[in-house]
């Protein structure tokens, strides 16, 4: 290594050394904005059921039909599988997977579901419970999700506390196995070819009749 070299890198050390004492904060790291796991990043997606017990004589999944109509349905069905999409940190979009209706609340708390995806109606706020259930309101209206009870249209103008949801993997019931191959007949000790190995034209042994 030549004396040139040499002095060189020990400007190059002097130069940044200088630079962090002028300048303090532009040395210092600094944490990425929403850089917590337990953050919602935009474009995050999710396939869930959406389990609530509150105010239902049953336990009910959140389901958006064909027609629109969002009603609780007590067994998991592809019309209750659902797709929540992070807009952004704490804020996502509800997709009917079958049906490609967004879930939207109207003015009055009426739940539909929609083909045009609507950032007024169709944005919710997502807030996390201890207990592992969550709880949405609408991001626009403030107003919170519950399902209308008893599959009624909503129109209880009360105020209400939000409806507690329970996101669940989105895996469906598996469906029946097929029959399976049967199992083989045991031997037939009284036939004169135990092991059907010659066919079944041949009797029994008199040997063996009874």
């Amino acid at each position: 290594m030549g004396w040139d070299q040499a002095g060189s890198q020990h400007l190059g050390l002097w130069v940044l050394m200088m630079l962090g004492v002028l300048f303090p904060e532009a040395c210092q790291a600094h944490p990425i904005p929403d850089s917590s796991p337990l953050l919602q990043f935009g474009g995050q997606v999710r396939q869930r059921f959406l389990y609530t017990d509150d105010t239902q004589e049953t336990e009910v999944h959140l389901e958006i039909k064909a027609d629109g109509t969002v009603v609780g349905t007590a067994r998991r069905s592809p019309e209750s599988l659902l797709e929540l999409k992070a807009l952004k940190p704490g804020v996502i979009q509800i997709l009917g997977v079958k049906t490609s209706r967004f879930l939207c609340q109207g003015p009055d708390g009426t739940l539909y579901g929609s083909l045009r995806f609507d950032p007024t109606a169709c944005s919710f706020r997502e807030l996390l419970l201890e207990d592992g259930y969550n709880i949405y309101h609408s991001e626009t209206l403030g107003l919170p999700l519950r399902l209308p009870p008893h599959n009624s249209p909503y129109r209880d103008s009360a105020p209400r506390a939000p409806a507690r949801f329970l996101p669940l993997p989105g895996l469906l019931p598996a469906p029946p196995e097929p029959p399976g191959i049967l199992a083989p007949r045991p031997p037939d000790v009284g036939s004169s070819d135990p092991l059907s190995m010659v066919g079944p034209s041949q009797g029994q042994s008199p040997s063996y009749a009874s």
